[in-house]
């Protein structure tokens, strides 16, 4: 790493930004994927509404679109990151909190509306914390800067996953959901003590500038049919987990278990998981470099589908749903740092705001339009062929690998290795 010395890279002030940062961007998320799937199936909603709801995720495939405003125009107070950071942050404790207030049984349309507004102000925060944290790391701590953020974001899941889901076994789901809003804080807080990022004048002068720049210099670089290559392999990468995980909450409640075994031992098994296949796999890929790395933790990423399939045939078995979510999210792990690092070698450094929220809009495609189809075919097919058919799903990715990543490909292995950790 350059002249520093591992310790230096590692134990600094914006490595633990990139940790508190991370934690504020994946709490929402996990809020809207994890806990309202379970409180909506609590209250006898059907699986295939629940499903639909997953269109509310929309702004994660559409952020690219207005990350441009976010990058031209500076609000009057704290700097051009932390003033966005700040309102975005604002709103979602706002309408975390307002959860609390609505019974899905009978305000299914309010909720919608709420959500749909949490997931716009999330997404929103994410363009700017995307930003904010590549302006800050050197060049050298991209990797570990990047690594402890993806962590911490996965982290973040155990409130909503795990802490609330135990609260609602022996409290009202408001209780709940204000316990999940209080831990925004800790992003706000950040924002409070950080420095500003950006100085005056580095914003684009023009709209132009912020809207067309970005685009072009991605689709002029190598040509736009390999840009068009690369999108796609960006959707069809985490197809097959993006499905398997879009309702295993709703999953785990039909297949006989409480909130409370769900909150405890799937959560705990997952989180364990997640942190090991991160963790991992930011280590080996100093050695494999990105393309190998794609390739090795995508199979992990595709075998792993499996101990959902078994999960079902087997039913209601603690140390199955141990080992089923705890292997399933080991291989989510592991494909979430290769493609984050996958990502971040293709941003250009002069337009990474929008590039980096184009590249991750296109990446959660599966987990927003795709996954609401999910509850429609479990209904058709059962939970089983499902999952079946998720591991199939997540076969063109891994074949995609061979024009965008070829396994003994020399070129920019170098690059590469700097970009893991």
């Amino acid at each position: 790493m350059s002249n520093k010395t591992f310790k230096e890279a590692i134990l600094n002030k914006r490595m633990l930004i990139c940790i508190t940062t991370g934690f504020s961007s994946g709490l929402p998320l996990y809020l809207l994927i994890q806990f309202v799937p379970a409180w909506l199936r609590s209250a006898e909603v059907d699986l295939s509404t629940i499903g639909l709801i997953n269109l509310v995720l929309f702004p994660y495939t559409w952020k690219f679109l207005w990350s441009p405003v976010m990058d031209r125009f500076v609000l009057p107070f704290f700097g051009r990151r932390r003033g966005w950071m700040f309102v975005t942050q604002i709103m979602l404790i706002a309408l975390m909190s307002a959860l609390s207030l609505f019974n899905p049984a009978t305000q299914l349309s309010q909720i919608i509306l709420i959500v749909s507004a949490i997931s716009f102000f999330s997404a929103s925060q994410d363009i700017v914390i995307d930003a904010y944290r590549r302006e800050i790391l050197p060049d050298d701590e991209l990797g570990a800067g990047n690594a402890f953020y993806a962590q911490a974001y996965r982290l973040s899941s155990f409130i909503p996953g795990s802490l609330a889901m135990i609260l609602a076994g022996f409290f009202p789901w408001s209780v709940a959901h204000l316990s999940i809003a209080v831990f925004m804080l800790v992003g706000l807080v950040t924002t409070l003590l950080i420095k500003e990022s950006s100085k005056p004048g580095d914003e684009p002068q023009t709209m132009r500038i912020a809207v067309i720049e970005p685009f072009k210099e991605f689709f002029q670089r190598d040509g736009w049919q390999q840009a068009v290559w690369m999108l796609l392999f960006l959707v069809l990468y985490k197809l097959g987990d993006s499905m398997a995980t879009a309702l295993e909450t709703p999953f785990f409640m039909d297949m006989g278990f409480s909130t409370v075994e769900i909150g405890s031992i799937a959560k705990i098994s997952k989180t364990i998981g997640a942190t090991v296949g991160t963790v991992l796999g930011g280590l080996a890929m100093v050695k494999l470099g990105i393309n190998r790395s794609l390739w090795i933790f995508g199979v992990f990423q595709l075998v792993s589908i499996l101990g959902y399939v078994l999960l079902s045939v087997i039913g209601y078995n603690h140390l199955m749903l141990a080992i089923a979510s705890g292997f399933e999210y080991l291989g989510v792990g592991l494909g979430s740092v290769a493609l984050i690092a996958y990502m971040a070698k293709s941003t250009n450094k002069n337009f990474t705001a929008t590039q980096f929220a184009l590249f991750s809009s296109i990446a959660v495609i599966p987990r927003t339009f795709v996954s609401a189809t999910t509850g429609f075919i479990i209904e058709s097919v059962g939970y089983t062929q499902f999952f079946i058919i998720c591991f199939v799903c997540a076969l063109p990715g891994m074949l995609m690998l061979l024009k965008i990543a070829p396994w003994n490909s020399k070129q920019g292995e170098e690059a590469d290795k700097e970009q893991a950790i």
